[in-house]
This record gives structure tokens, C-alpha cells and sequence, in this order.
């Protein structure tokens, strides 16, 4: 990429370790408190041990949150900004949500704001928080979904009526780095409401309390500085490590300062330590109590207090600047300048990444995708050494931790900037959600990608066994193995967009990985046989029964989805295998080990009379879980669902010219297929040579593909409107039910929230559609369709008469999938469903929400609100058909246009 814009240079400066433009970035959790880090319980209820009423209160042990915040990148000193509309019973601190135990469909935030703006150096950052003018109805949301039952819908905000006549605050906060240290700061905030109303705005900042646990470390300190410029307060700060900062407030009314410690006396009666605690500004501002905060203006946590009158449709402006320099002249024209060319330069960078004929409607939502996979960046301290033990200065955690949650991870030290889900409903790492989060990440920032799957293999992250953590409340559950996916993706994104094979980066993830690879071979794999039993891997209640416990029946279930996905990790490893061996032909032994054992799990999936049940299902032409009985007695479990398609996934293509240029390997491969031929017939046109002489390897043959697609294009089936559901709609009035032992267990298509209490109760694959599956459907069949070539056509949507090639497909499914997120005819957008406030006010339709899942009739979306990681995916989608559309020229089977979504 010639003549690369600024944020481009300010990554290369970062990659080379010249200017650390990443240590100040938006590394706030929006949820710290309900966490199972910060849960020091017996019984290990997270949700219920650290509450949102306790947050305010309570000084945290493992991290910070706040609303539009920013940290360092190891969360020493932060900054958000708190709010009082002189209505609520508290100041305005952080997100409201409800824990899972509340909320009749799980744990779900109850506020609104959207991450508008960011660039992967945080150059540039822009977010929007609205705030009611009313007080918060924090009883009335918790009573009125306690009320409600699964097969109802949740109880909003905006059901609340608070936002009716636009009572409400926009709250804009941007941020504009002069350099990697010198952060400008501008809140705009407007009254939409009808009548003039007083905001008390309060930017503030803190130290995360690190000295409270040990007892033994340096506190740092905020005081006012006694250096003084007319019109503008100085709070200074000084750190052990960080050193001195300053932050300048231009016209503040006044600086309050207490100390960022837990008041004991409100939360549990004993006496406090300091006369100063971490709620002592809300009580302030509040209740009046000037004793609450320190009139000697030092402290460990300080805000800037704004009182800002403001008229109808006004808006008033405050501006801060923290900086590592002392400066004479921190506002005025410079601090204008420097927004102004920030925001420039984040235009040039975006249209960089996506110079095609774009609507500016896709342009929005792909900007918008981008920025809220940037604001996901999170801080994630979790010793859980330390976690387990306990820290010298406070009581011990009771010894049931020792035994219950993680405890056989006591090797994991996370202290890393991470990408996370949801950083309200899922404020800790989940390892296949990252894998899909790099994907679009690589687009715009391919060193913090590649950072991120490195992470979770090293020593510190992964178990000493190969066993990759998934996520927070349970390390030791089985996530799909995408990581080595992920990685060719991100190799391969960054050759093509960026010029660099990164092939020490590569072959670093490949070593870790040949670990987890082992692992699952030796703990997934029941019987020895290839076929595989990985629990409910990440597809939350898709089952009949919950996958990842033991049986009502007792026995196993050999899972077609958990073969498949091994498959698939074989096939990825070969390819990551093939490339490392262009330059170091040791690959080749290795790449032919790949190759072998993803022929015997292919001839395992598609094995025939040789096993007593079979995965796939000739008379239904689709693949099943088969249940394995103690009696040795079998059961196929002919539920349609996703288990089925992802045998899709499990498949590539090999060029001429690769084997070619290793003969090593093309000598095994040619001698499989001519001695073995009790394999080869169950794996996919091993012999047959495709468009281009290449090979294909597949557990899929045409003439599976063939069945499986007549039913996943098939409207009365799997294809909605708006994507692939995860359960087929023939399961609507033919629901799967199993008896036994006096229960019925049953799966109904339910195409929104789940009504099963499995998971949380917020996590639902028995109709939904999701974007990560979505995304590997579309992939596979690109390659497929490399494959295969436009000959091969398929009737899409099944019964329409109109036939499509597999690209054509691919096309069809991206369009249905980005449309969840645009304008229709009516200028409503499906994603928002029948939420009006959102569809035609001109405040909020033009802002996007990336949920964790979509209805599977409607589009609308469902579960976590900000779920950016994999629905993210969107951004990478736009770009593509954007490029594939240029001219409205078809698109063209050749290898490198179809790089930009397999490669």
C-alpha cells in the first residue's frame, strides 16, 4: 500500500518500538463489578458476591470501569466521566445491567451508548452516552423483569418512558492524541429535551487501587497543582511507574478529590480506614457532604466539577487535555487544530481500508464496526495464583476456592490489553469469540491481531496440558479449535492488504498449536476412533440434551460438529504446514501428518457399515449427533441444526504449484490415494483434478453438498431472510423430543431468546442467526466453489426455480447478512426491529448496535447489545462485496479474488 496515511505511519512507529502509541487507549471494562474475578464467595455467585450497588462503594481488585474511559495500558491511572442530572439517587458512574440471576433472558446492560469513532492507534476516539433527565429507573427495570418470564420479552429502558419527548442528554466524548502521552479530551453535550435543564458533569480521574492487597507497594497520588493558569484547574498526578502527568481543566466550577478505597462503613458496618472513600465525590455532589471529600484537594481519585446550564437544543463544550508535559497554553487554537486533523486522518485511513463504491449507509456501519472493535479493547489482570490464595492484607477467600472454579488453572497470569466480546455482558476474554475477532481486526491493525492469538498460546495462557482457556467462568470448557484458522486468516489478510508474510509469526502459533492439537486428540476422542466429543463447544443449548454434562442416559454422544471442527483444524494446520514448508522442508513430514489424519477423521465421519451408527444420515442427506448408549446401543439425535452444516467447514484446496514445490509431500499424498483406498473413498474428490488441476480435500463430496445445501438454502429450513438460522424452522411444528427416565427433553426452533435457563439463560442456537457460522458458511463455500467451478449450481433459495453457482450463493448470503444493519424501502433497519425511538428518530437511527445474535425471522437483534467481536464480521463482509462489485462486474474465479475473505 503506497503512500500510506498517518495512522498507518503512527502503527509503523508502534511496530518498530519508536513511539508507544498504544499505551493510552480505551482499556476501561464498562463492567468490573459481577465479575468472577472480583467474586471472593464460597459459592462462587459471582453475579450476586459484587453487586452494581456495591460498585460505587467497593475498590476493586482486578480492574477498573467507567463510561467512555481510557486507561494505560496497564490500567494505573484512568479516566471516564460521571454524570449527575441532579435527579438520580447517585451520580452516574458506570453502566447499569441486570446479572444473570436478574434478568428473565440473563444478564443484559440497560443503557444506551454507541461507539462511533476509533482508529487502531487511538488517535482518534468518539463515543455517544445518553443520559435521562429523570432519575434512573434502576428498581422499576430489575422488578419489572424479575416479573417476566423467559417466553416474554426483556423489559428496556425505553419501555420505562424515559426517553419519551426527548428527555434525555446526548453526551459526546472524543478523543484527539497530540502524541502518545498528550491526550485531548472534548465532551459536547446537547439537550435534546423541550425545557432548559442542569447537567453536573464530572470528568474524572484515578488510580486503580493496587496498593490496598499487599501492603508493601508505593501509592501514587493526585493532588491540585499549585501551578496556576487563568481559567483552567490543574490536577497533577504522579505514579511510581508512570511517572508525572497533568490534567487540564478548562473552567472547571471546582476539583474534588477522595481516595480511591472501599467504604466499609456502608457496606458492611465496620469502621473505614480513611476518613476519604471511593464514593466520596457522589456523596458530595448528592447529598451535600462537604466532610466526604478531601478539602486539602489530595487524594487518590479526583474529578473536575462542571455545572452546566443548558437551554433547549444548546450545546455546551468542556475540554481537558492529559498530558505527560507541563504546559503553559493547553487550549486554544493548537487543541482545535489537532481534533480537527485527527478526525482527517481517521477519514483517510478508513477509506484506505475500503476504497470501493460504498452507499454511505455501509460506510457507516462498517466505520461503526470498526470503532466498536477497538473500544472492546479491554485491560484483563487475573492471577489466579493469587486470585485462589488470597492477598497478604486481606482476609483469606474460604477454602472451598481451592476446589471449585479454575482452580486447576493456578499457572494462569493474564495482565495483556485483550479483545473482548462485550465489555458490559462479556468483560473477559472468550478464545474462539477472539478468533473471529481478529479477522476484521487484521483489516485495520494486523500487529494487534496477530498479539492476540500469540497470547492465548503462551506458556501463561495455556494450560501446561495444551489446553486452551475459554473463558472466565469456566477455563477448563471446550471451546470449537478455530485458533489455527484464525491465524492463516490473519497471515494471509495482512499478505494481501499490507505486503508482509509474516512467517516468524506463523510458525510461532503453528508450535503452540501442535499442543492443542494433541490435546484434543487425547482427551476429546473417547473411543480412539477419530470422531470426536468436544461438549457443547460453544453452541450454547443447540442440543437435546446439555453436551458438556453427563448424560440422563448415560453413555457419550459422538458429535458431528466436534469431528467436523477437528477436520477443519487439520486442514488448517496442513495449509499453515504447507506454507512454512516453501522455506524450511521440514514442514513437509509435518504437513503430511496433518494430511493423513484428516483422512482418517473424513473416513470417520463418513464411514460406511463399518461403525455401528453413522454421522451421516443417508436418508435424510444430513449430518447428526449420534448418541452411544451403556448398553452399546445407538441412537442418532436427527436434530437439524448447525451440527449439521459445520461438516462444511472441514475443507481445502491445494494448488499444482505447492505440490509441485514439495515433493516430499505430494509423494505421500500420491501414495494415499493409490494404496489406500479404503480411506479414500469416504474423503471428498481426492482423485478428481478441479478447474486449475488443483485438489480438493473435503469430508463433504458433491453429492453430500448437494443434500445439505438443498436444505440450508431452503427457506422452510435454515435460510432466513437475513442468513443461515442455527436450527432449521421445520423444527417449529415438529419439534425433536427424547424421553427418559420420566423427563422429556425437546428442541423447538425458538428464532430469539432461548425460554431454557441453560447457559445463563441469554445464549440461544436453536434458531437465531449468528455471525460467526454465518461467516465459515460463506468461506467454506468460496472454496468450494474454487473447487468446483460455476458448472456446479445449486437452486438458491431451494424450490425458487433460480439456480446459483456457489459464489453466487456466497454473494446472496452476504447481502442477507449486511442487510441486517441497513436502511430498507421503509428506511427502517431490521437489527432494531419494532423499537421505534430507533428506527425514526433522526438522534438515533443512524446509530448501530452489533448484537451477539439476530432473529432468526425478522433480523432483529438479540442478547448482548455491543457484542462487536464477531459481529464484527459485518465489516469484513462489506468490504468484500464492495470490492466484488466494483463495475457490477461478476466475479471472477481466480485466486486472489478470493483471497480477501479465504485467505
Amino acid at each position: 500500500m503506497a503512500n500510506i496515511t498517518a495512522e498507518e505511519k503512527r502503527l509503523q512507529a508502534a511496530r518498530d518500538r519508536q513511539v508507544h502509541w498504544r499505551r493510552w487507549g480505551p482499556y476501561l471494562s464498562e463492567r468490573q463489578w459481577g465479575t468472577v474475578r472480583e467474586d471472593y464467595s464460597a459459592t462462587g455467585s459471582a453475579w450476586d458476591y459484587f453487586s452494581h450497588d456495591q460498585a460505587r462503594s467497593r475498590a476493586y481488585r482486578w480492574g477498573e470501569d467507567g463510561i467512555a474511559g481510557i486507561s494505560d495500558n496497564h490500567q494505573r491511572l484512568c479516566f471516564a466521566i460521571a454524570l449527575w442530572n441532579g435527579e438520580d439517587a447517585i451520580i452516574k458512574e458506570r453502566l447499569f445491567g441486570l446479572t444473570g440471576n436478574e434478568g428473565n433472558h440473563g444478564e443484559d446492560v440497560k443503557e444506551y451508548y454507541f461507539y462511533l469513532d476509533n482508529t487502531p492507534t487511538h488517535s482518534y476516539m468518539k463515543c455517544l452516552y445518553k443520559y435521562p433527565h429523570r432519575a434512573f429507573p434502576y428498581s422499576q427495570i430489575v422488578e419489572e423483569n424479575r416479573c417476566r418470564s423467559r417466553q416474554e420479552l426483556e423489559f428496556e429502558l425505553l419501555d420505562t418512558g424515559i426517553f419519551n419527548e426527548d428527555r434525555y442528554f446526548d453526551v459526546f466524548v472524543e478523543y484527539a492524541k497530540n502524541s502518545a502521552d498528550d491526550i485531548l479530551i472534548q465532551i459536547r453535550v446537547i439537550n435534546r429535551g423541550q425545557e432548559a435543564k442542569t447537567l453536573h458533569l464530572l470528568p474524572t480521574l484515578w488510580f486503580r487501587n493496587t496498593w490496598a492487597w499487599n501492603g508493601d507497594r508505593d501509592k501514587p497520588s493526585l493532588q491540585k497543582s499549585k501551578d496556576t493558569i487563568a481559567g483552567i484547574s490543574t490536577i497533577e498526578a504522579l505514579h511510581p511507574s508512570l511517572g508525572k502527568l497533568w490534567l487540564y481543566c478548562q473552567d472547571a466550577t471546582e476539583i474534588l478529590f477522595t481516595e480511591n478505597e472501599t467504604n466499609n462503613e456502608r457496606l458492611f458496618g465496620v469502621s473505614n480506614t480513611s476518613p476519604y472513600v471511593k464514593d466520596g465525590i457522589n456523596d458530595y455532589i448528592v447529598h451535600g457532604r462537604k466532610e466526604a471529600i478531601n478539602l486539602e484537594q489530595l487524594g487518590t481519585k479526583a474529578a473536575a466539577h462542571y455545572i452546566l446550564a443548558i437551554d433547549v437544543g444548546e450545546t455546551k463544550i468542556v475540554q481537558l487535555r492529559l498530558t505527560n508535559e507541563s504546559l503553559l497554553i493547553p487550549f486554544g487554537a493548537e487543541f482545535d487544530n489537532i481534533f480537527a486533523i485527527r478526525k482527517q486522518e481517521a477519514d483517510e485511513f478508513y477509506h484506505r481500508i475500503t476504497p470501493f463504491a460504498l452507499t454511505e449507509d455501509m460506510r457507516n456501519v462498517q466505520r461503526q464496526a470498526f470503532a466498536g472493535m477497538l473500544w472492546s479493547k479491554q485491560y484483563y489482570q487475573y492471577i489466579v495464583e493469587e486470585w485462589l490464595n488470597g492477598d497478604p492484607a486481606i482476609l483469606p477467600p474460604p477454602q472451598e476456592r481451592l476446589c471449585g472454579r479454575n482452580h486447576e488453572w493456578f499457572h494462569l497470569y493474564n495482565d495483556d490489553i485483550l479483545s473482548m466480546p462485550d465489555k458490559w455482558e462479556y468483560p473477559w476474554f472468550a478464545a474462539w469469540d477472539l478468533a473471529f475477532h481478529v479477522i476484521p481486526l487484521a483489516m485495520i491493525d494486523p500487529d494487534f491481531a496477530k498479539q492476540q492469538l500469540i497470547l492465548l498460546t503462551r506458556e501463561w495462557y495455556m494450560h501446561p496440558n495444551g489446553q486452551i482457556p475459554a473463558y472466565e467462568w469456566a477455563f477448563s470448557d471446550v471451546n470449537p479449535p478455530v485458533h489455527a484458522w484464525a491465524a492463516w486468516r490473519v497471515y494471509k489478510i495482512e499478505k494481501k492488504m499490507y505486503g508482509r508474510a509474516d512467517k516468524h509469526f506463523l510458525e510461532r502459533v503453528f508450535q503452540k498449536l501442535l499442543l492443542n492439537f494433541t490435546w484434543w486428540i487425547n482427551r476429546k476422542d473417547v473411543e480412539g476412533k477419530n470422531v470426536f466429543q468436544g461438549g457443547f463447544l460453544g453452541l450454547d443449548n443447540i442440543g437435546v440434551f446439555d453436551r458438556s454434562k453427563e448424560l440422563p442416559t448415560g453413555g457419550h454422544i459422538d458429535q458431528s460438529d466436534g469431528t467436523s471442527w477437528m477436520g477443519m483444524y487439520c486442514l488448517n494446520m496442513l495449509a499453515i504446514a504447507l506454507e512454512l514448508a516453501k522455506t524450511n522442508s521440514t514442514y513437509e513430514d509435518i504437513a503430511s501428518k496433518f494430511f493423513e489424519h484428516f483422512i482418517y477423521i473424513a473416513s470417520a465421519m463418513n464411514h460406511i457399515g463399518e461403525i455401528d451408527a453413522e454421522l451421516w444420515n443417508e436418508e435424510d442427506g444430513f449430518y447428526y449427533d449420534v448418541l452411544h448408549l451403556p448398553n452399546d446401543r445407538h441412537l442418532t439425535l436427527k436434530v437439524r441444526s448447525m451440527v449439521g452444516l459445520i461438516p462444511l467447514f472441514a475443507v481445502e484446496t491445494l494448488e499444482p504449484d505447492t505440490l509441485a514445490a514439495l515433493p516430499s509431500f505430494k509423494k505421500r499424498l500420491e501414495w494415499f490415494i493409490k494404496n489406500r483406498p479404503d480411506l479414500r473413498q469416504n474423503v471428498a474428490c481426492m482423485e478428481t483434478k478441479g478447474i486449475g488441476a488443483r485438489r480438493l480435500l473435503a469430508i463433504v463430496n458433491r453429492d453430500k453438498l448437494r443434500c445439505i445445501l438443498q436444505k440450508m438454502l431452503d427457506e422452510t429450513e435454515f435460510l432466513s431472510e437475513y442468513g443461515i438460522r442455527s436450527l432449521s424452522e421445520y423444527h417449529a411444528n415438529h419439534p425433536y423430543i427424547f424421553h427418559v427416565n420420566g423427563s422429556e427433553y425437546r428442541v423447538d426452533y425458538e428464532p430469539a431468546e432461548s425460554s431454557s435457563g441453560l447457559f445463563g439463560g441469554n445464549s440461544n442456537w436453536r434458531g437465531p442467526i449468528w455471525f460467526p457460522v454465518n461467516y465459515l458458511i460463506i468461506e467454506s463455500l468460496q472454496k468450494f466453489h474454487y473447487y468446483v467451478g460455476d458448472d456446479f449450481k445449486i437452486e438458491c433459495p431451494t424450490g425458487s426455480g433460480k439456480y446459483m453457482n456457489l459464489w453466487e450463493v456466497t454473494c446472496e448470503l452476504s447481502h442477507r447478512l449486511i442487510k441486517i444493519f441497513l436502511k430498507n424501502e421503509a428506511s427502517h433497519r431490521p437489527m432494531f426491529g419494532g423499537i421505534q425511538k430507533f428506527q425514526i428518530d433522526p438522534h438515533w437511527h443512524d446509530l448501530i448496535l452489533f448484537n451477539e445474535y439476530f432473529h432468526g425471522n425478522n433480523g432483529a437483534g438479540i442478547g448482548a447489545s455491543h457484542q462487536t467481536g464477531w459481529t464484527g464480521l459485518v465489516a469484513k463482509l462489506i468490504q468484500q462485496v464492495g470490492e466484488y462489485s466494483r463495475a457490477n462486474q461478476p466475479a471472477k474465479m481466480t485466486k486472489n479474488q478470493i483471497e480477501p475473505v479465504t485467505r
